[in-house]
């Protein structure tokens, strides 16, 4: 850094960066020196560089804050799609791309004295407190602002009088420093960024589309006809677990969540009724959604997928390709069509992902999966969102018109049928798994290696107990069970609850959310539920009975009336106390995706080794319509990473694994554990 060229630079710029550590001009992006190729997604159109404190347009593209300020200092239209914009419509992205921007690992810019590595926002902290180069460089610069040595003093320079010491970070100054990232080089020598943007050509080719993830925030209202009826959908995450926001898991079938059919998979729950649950904890939050009313406000970051570079795709060949005109007829406003709508990353507008079973549009039987949506009453939907699409639906009276554009003899994978033929160990967004598959699906599951074992994480203790009991002969146990290696999630078997006829209550040891491990020495856990049902009741007939239990107790453990769903389904553990099951007791399945050479795999994760908390479990915390992780839909939200490609993942910090991730070209090998989220 500190060279002749560097420093006549120097004299042009202004004064070398503290955030970054390079030369820039006060008003331009930090620099950074990437240590891997950085995923198209998270590349600004403008500049072409990593997205710095990224923004998001209404029309679904991101670019950088300062390259969009300025570019919108000159022109009125977005630099993608040119379609009508102002800066007061953008907003700041989601957190989950701010956190990616945030990890994406740099050198230390002073590479002659210093050559570590580290997260972008780790570097500021790096130079001002551990990097020898950078001080070398101020102690250099003291040296020259304080002469000892010479006759005279040297006039000053620009670096000295024209520069203020510490740049500012407009739009939120030094709260913002951590959000801070990549710089656009190629801005610097150009005076109407976006002009020389290849993505802003109207024909290029030869060069690689690059798109960029696009997330939604939106409020929905959902309506209960009985206010203590379940919502119908899972949950995982809370602050108090790696994943940090709360996340929709899986939509149960038939359930009041899956008729609206607004919220899927992977959507982010920020507020439930007008309270902020993006920061609280697990058990807070399954109160807030379990609260009983007729009317649920909920807001929700919604991942849309890939946005496309361009809007060539708007006039799209309808070649061999016909359009059809469909009109539903609902019974009152708040009917459903039972349609499920996706965007699609090849194509821009919406398709039909599904039709619900005895829904109105399944009943129907003129739309089918992948037709894509032109318009709806009138409405142009050519570029439209699922979003404006269900609001047109939902506030019709009662003639909903479609004009839809379908390709004869082209459909999106039904997704039970994919379970069938790729043994699909999870079920569809409407939750459920065909029990014809059981079978095939235990064949993919295995107890956890050794090699893949980990201690339990901070904050749990399990206590394994041993408990005799002398009873009569006909005196039952008084117990009812859940879970069994032939459920879903391959659960051991645990307590539902303790009746207060039998001998267990009289003892009262064995409590409810007690896994049991063995009765008189017959092992229990790798038992289906009804062999377990038949090893308890056989050995339930003799005079005493020797159980075996493991009781996993949460040091932030919650109240006991947050732990029950005391309307329409049994009782079942939360999510994360399954968190707390020793990994003995783990069943792991192996999962292979395949892509695309152009492709991102379409996950993120969370967790891994940091020094202030040890050792975290990875989990999967975003799945992104229309890729390779949400087209396979094994993978779910919460999912707990074990190995990648048999490598055990243990021990691992973030920055570790998303380079072995990255290094999979076309197929991956992921072992996971999956838990249930929590029911709401």
């Amino acid at each position: 850094m500190a060279d002749p060229i560097a420093e006549e630079h120097a004299s042009q710029v202004g004064e070398l960066c503290c955030e970054c550590g390079q030369f820039h001009l006060l008003l331009d992006n930090h620099l950074y020196n990437f240590q891997d190729e950085v995923d198209d997604e998270l590349i600004c159109h403008i500049c072409l560089q990593p997205l710095l404190q990224p923004m998001d347009t209404p029309c679904g593209h991101t670019y950088c804050f300062k390259c969009l300020e300025n570019f919108m200092q000159e022109y009125n239209f977005c630099p993608m799609d040119r379609k009508k914009l102002s800066f007061q419509q953008c907003h700041k992205s989601s957190l989950l791309v701010r956190n990616l921007l945030d990890k994406l690992i740099v050198f230390c810019p002073f590479k002659a004295e210093c050559q570590q590595t580290m997260q972008r926002c780790e570097l500021e902290a790096h130079l001002q407190n551990r990097c020898p180069g950078f001080k070398k460089y101020k102690s250099e610069l003291q040296r020259k602002k304080n002469p000892i040595s010479k006759g005279k003093e040297d006039p000053p320079t620009k670096v000295e009088t024209n520069t203020p010491k510490d740049p500012e970070v407009p739009s939120g100054g030094s709260s913002l420093v951590a959000e801070s990232s990549a710089a656009a080089v190629v801005s610097l020598g150009t005076a109407e960024p976006g002009l020389v943007n290849p993505a802003f050509e109207e024909s290029e080719e030869d060069l690689p589309q690059r798109t960029s993830l696009v997330a939604e925030t939106t409020t929905i209202e959902i309506h209960r006809e009985d206010p203590e009826e379940e919502l119908g959908m899972r949950i995982v995450g809370g602050k108090d677990t790696p994943l940090g926001n709360i996340v929709v898991q899986e939509v149960l079938r038939d359930s009041v969540i899956a008729a609206d059919g607004r919220i899927a998979p992977g959507d982010h729950i920020l507020e439930v009724n007008g309270v902020n649950i993006s920061s609280v904890t697990h058990c807070q939050a399954v109160s807030f959604l379990r609260h009983p009313g007729p009317v649920l406000h909920l807001m929700v970051l919604q991942e849309k997928g890939f946005s496309n570079k361009t809007a060539q795709q708007d006039s799209t060949s309808v070649t061999n390709r016909e359009v059809i005109h469909v009109t539903l007829i609902k019974r009152d406003r708040s009917e459903p069509l039972g349609i499920k709508l996706i965007r699609k990353t090849d194509e821009a507008g919406i398709f039909i992902l599904d039709l619900l079973e005895g829904g109105l549009a399944a009943k129907n039987g003129k739309l089918s999966r992948n037709d894509r949506v032109l318009s709806i009453n009138g409405q142009d939907l050519r570029q439209g969102t699922p979003e404006a699409a269900a609001q047109i639906i939902q506030t019709t009276e009662s003639r909903v018109n479609f004009v839809i554009l379908r390709q004869p003899g082209v459909q999106l994978s039904d997704p039970v049928e994919d379970g069938s033929t790729s043994n699909n160990s999870s079920s569809s967004s409407n939750g459920g798994s065909p029990v014809h598959h059981r079978r095939r699906l235990d064949q993919n599951h295995y107890r956890r290696k050794s090699t893949y074992q980990k201690d339990l994480p901070q904050g749990y203790i399990s206590h394994e107990k041993t408990v005799a009991i002398k009873k009569e002969p006909k005196e039952s146990l008084g117990i009812t069970i859940g879970g069994g290696r032939d459920n879903k999630n391959k659960l051991p078997i645990y307590v539902t609850s303790v009746q207060p006829i039998g001998c267990l209550f009289r003892d009262g040891r064995i409590k409810r959310g007690d896994v049991l491990l063995s009765i008189n020495g017959i092992d229990l856990t790798h038992l289906n539920y009804y062999e377990a049902v038949s090893a308890l009741k056989s050995n339930a007939a003799s005079h005493s009975v020797i159980l075996k239990a493991l009781e996993i107790i949460s040091l932030n453990s919650p109240e006991p009336s947050l732990d029950i769903k005391e309307q329409g389904f049994s009782w079942s553990p939360l999510w994360i106390t399954w968190l707390g099951l020793p990994s003995y007791l783990h069943c792991c399945q192996d999962i292979v995706l395949s892509k695309g050479n152009l492709e991102s795999w379409g996950f993120s994760i969370v967790g891994g080794f940091e020094e202030s908390k040890g050792n975290q479990p990875f989990f999967i915390k975003t799945i992104v319509p229309g890729t390779p992780a949400f087209r396979d839909r094994k993978l779910k939200c919460g999912d707990e990473i074990v190995a990648v490609n048999g490598v055990p993942a243990i021990g691992m910090s973030n920055s570790e694994l998303i380079p072995m991730l990255k290094e999979q070209r076309n197929k991956v090998t992921l072992t996971v554990v999956s838990w249930p989220g929590s029911l709401v």
